[in-house]
């Protein structure tokens, strides 16, 4: 299971080639959109969940809908800054965010695995690396550079090690919906390391905001429909 948001990918500082206006209004247009689903339909599951179909579950779905809205609202922030030393400090919390979405998007269905052995393990070590890569993120950013694609990878797939124990306890549907974000995020990477085709970052996170989606609708499938 893949989860990560916003700009997979990092870069050390902001040096990237010149995005036309067009590109930055598109970039700005794909943001905004996935900022309106992530907090329209993020309000709604953690109605529903706490009033009606999961209020045991409602911590771990605060954590998932308020890490997704930071890693959209700081990529947002990062992508939209002309160049200066506070877009090169956005590019660290951009890229620490990445690891804070990935634990959380994990947060709710490991949740629902409850204090199982496999859910607790699984839940320490998402967390544990995901709160390595942002202290490496945030003080060593330099060092640890494209490097960090293959850690955001190896967490984002680290459910498969536990795909057998979620497949019991959830849905088949969020099952389908989590595989097929999954391979969205992985897909757009493609777009994002292909830096000189035009509009290429807005494209990547076109990829970014239909993972985010598709996952995001695995949580309310999983934690409001199956529970209706």
């Amino acid at each position: 299971m893949m989860t990560s948001a916003a700009r997979i990918v990092p870069r050390g500082s902001d040096e990237r080639r010149p995005y036309s206006l067009a590109e930055i209004i598109a970039d700005a247009a794909v943001h905004i959109f996935g900022l309106v689903v992530a907090i329209a339909a993020g309000s709604i599951l953690l109605a529903f969940a706490l009033l009606h179909t999961a209020p045991e579950a409602f911590p771990a779905l605060v954590v998932y809908v308020a890490t997704l809205i930071v890693v959209l609202g700081v990529s947002l922030a990062y992508n939209m800054s002309p160049s200066s030393p506070v877009k090169r400090y956005l590019a660290r919390l951009d890229q620490a965010a990445i690891f804070l979405f990935i634990a959380g998007s994990y947060t709710p269905f490991l949740a629902v695995l409850g204090g199982t052995p496999t859910g607790i393990i699984m839940m320490s070590l998402v967390w544990g690396a995901s709160l390595v890569g942002v202290a490496l993120k945030l003080i060593v950013p330099q060092r640890f550079g494209r490097v960090a694609i293959l850690l955001y990878l190896a967490i984002g797939w680290s459910g498969v090690l536990v795909f057998q124990s979620l497949g019991q306890a959830l849905p088949a549907t969020t099952l389908w919906l989590l595989l097929a974000g999954g391979i969205t995020y992985s897909a757009g990477i493609i777009f994002h390391l292909w830096e000189k085709l035009r509009f290429q970052n807005a494209l990547w996170h076109v990829f970014v905001v239909a993972g985010a989606s598709l996952h995001l609708w695995a949580v309310i499938d999983c934690m409001v429909v199956a529970r209706l």
